[in-house]
């Protein structure tokens, strides 16, 4: 039988809600562990449990110690789900996609429902993320998120909604495969996949979200408080608004990179407009246009490449994710 590591790091899937106050918060028993032997029929499933954390507390480092814990692991399973609240979970996810280099499945899922709230969504998500990890067609997907039965890839997927079930989507892109029943059908194909050897988090990465009448004061205070790396988050197609541009400028002189990405939901940088603060012109100046990725996946791929221990092209790196 498909041997699955099941792997619990918190998250709305290992709470309960108190009925009388409506709060939800981790519980001594976590739910995980009475429900995961329903699914023993399915795989023949191993439950870890590495962390217990709201997804709020994640961070790279706890990513990295979850990243070289499935790395170590992966040789005895066929296929790996991981457990993770949804708040950072497509943060994780990417980091992870980022930093292993493994044939197997390695499946990220999570809740939008406490398990004892009507409508929990917990099970049928980790069913779903069962029969993913264990599908023989997941090899070589690399890292992906299933949620409300449905296959995202870890590049692309984001969570839109602060509350629905359907809450995790891939603009632009859409979904890469879906759960029917007990099929698991893919009707995309993953079309780039990178890894970059990591042993620690040193150097750290800003991101900021553009707005109207910006000026450079923000962008100064990164270079001063010792990041090494800057994404913003453009108007448009890639466009600031003038009075920052001196402020990207004196960053890149001072050799930080820094990487472009849209504000938008939907689509992908482009140097189009040949004014100041427009698109064509930061590029001239140096500013690297990312295609397809978001503010927060930017910021990781940028901190896994500055901390990497291989030799890499920045610039080369961002052109065609």
């Amino acid at each position: 039988m498909t041997k699955v590591l099941l792997i619990n790091t918190g998250g709305t899937i290992a709470m309960s809600e108190d009925h009388t106050t409506g709060k939800v918060s981790p519980s001594s028993a976590n739910p995980i562990h009475q429900q995961s032997n329903l699914f023993q029929n399915l795989a023949e499933i191993t439950v870890v449990d590495l962390f217990n954390l709201p997804s709020p507390h994640m961070n790279e480092e706890k990513m990295l110690a979850l990243s070289q814990y499935i790395q170590e692991e992966a040789g005895r399973f066929d296929g790996i789900v991981v457990t993770h609240g949804t708040d950072t979970l497509e943060e994780t996810a990417y980091f992870l996609e980022l930093t292993l280099d493994l044939v197997i499945p390695v499946v990220l899922t999570g809740a939008m429902r406490s398990s004892n709230e009507i409508g929990a969504d917990g099970l049928a998500n980790l069913r779903s993320s069962i029969l993913v990890a264990a599908a023989p067609e997941s090899r070589g997907k690399g890292v992906i998120v299933v949620m409300n039965e449905e296959i995202h890839a870890a590049t692309y997927v984001t969570k839109t909604h602060t509350t629905n079930l359907a809450t995790f989507q891939t603009p632009t892109f859409g979904p890469i495969g879906l759960i029917s029943k007990n099929q698991v059908l893919y009707f995309q194909n993953i079309i780039r996949q990178e890894y970059y050897p990591l042993q620690a988090v040193k150097q750290k990465v800003a991101l900021l979200k553009a707005f109207s009448g910006m000026d450079g004061s923000l962008i100064r205070a990164v270079g001063q408080a010792g990041f090494k790396g800057l994404i913003l988050e453009g108007l448009g197609a890639g466009n600031m608004p003038p009075e920052t541009v001196q402020a990207i400028e004196e960053l890149i002189e001072q050799g930080l990179p820094v990487i472009m990405v849209s504000r938008a939901f939907n689509g992908v940088t482009e140097d189009v407009y040949d004014y100041r603060g427009g698109g064509k012109q930061l590029r001239q100046a140096g500013v690297i246009f990312a295609q397809g990725l978001s503010g927060v996946k930017a910021r990781l791929k940028l901190l896994v490449l500055l901390n990497t221990e291989q030799k890499v092209d920045i610039e080369a790196a961002f052109t065609l994710t």
